[in-house]
């Protein structure tokens, strides 16, 4: 099962990296499956760790997907890493083996740790589209326009009829984004 998370890593000067990422979740081990190219494979190449952080706050989500934000965050207990504040629980990983299998790597990690804040609220139908539309806006080079803006236009239905203030901000942020964006993506997908 995939399990929407924001992962944090550090490079070898401390710098703390936010990362959103579905992981494959496991009770002992949980595997993620970072770019090559990403900050993310390099830090856990280089540190063999990094924290899991479970969130219901979707606005975090959607402003990782679009850039490299900094959020509060303390040091974990037992890895080389950093918890996120707005954790509801998050789990400290070890690397067990890297798979660097061009395009994307799979990292299998050990939970040594983990702790938990506050009960994890869940997602609402509104909080569940925002995240659809922060992977969406990860992925403007891959999908045709005009199907971008009609998957736009389903979720921020259900926006419209569920969100709170949060939930509309996220969106908000993400629709500009979107609608902004000079990506280039295909003509159109042949069936």
């Amino acid at each position: 099962m995939i399990i929407e998370s924001i992962i944090t890593t550090v490079d070898s000067q401390g710098a703390i990296n936010f990362a959103p990422m579905g992981v494959e979740w496991g009770d002992d081990v949980i595997v993620v499956k970072p770019f090559l190219e990403t900050t993310t494979f390099r830090n856990i190449q280089a540190t063999g760790a990094a924290v899991v952080n479970l969130t219901d706050d979707v606005f975090l989500f959607a402003q990782a997907a679009i850039s490299n934000p900094q959020y509060p965050a303390g040091p974990a207990t037992v890895v080389r890493g950093a918890v996120l504040d707005a954790a509801c629980s998050w789990r400290e990983l070890e690397v067990r083996s890297i798979d660097a299998t061009p395009p994307r790597s799979r990292i299998e990690t050990r939970v040594v740790h983990h702790g938990a804040r506050r009960e994890f609220l869940g997602f609402n139908r509104a909080r569940n589209a925002v995240l659809e539309t922060a992977i969406l806006s990860t992925r403007l080079h891959l999908i045709p326009r005009a199907e971008i803006e009609s998957e736009l236009a389903k979720l921020q239905i259900i926006v419209n009829k569920t969100a709170g203030p949060r939930e509309f901000e996220a969106m908000e942020l993400l629709t500009d984004f979107i609608r902004s964006s000079r990506v280039r993506p295909p003509q159109s997908r042949g069936t």
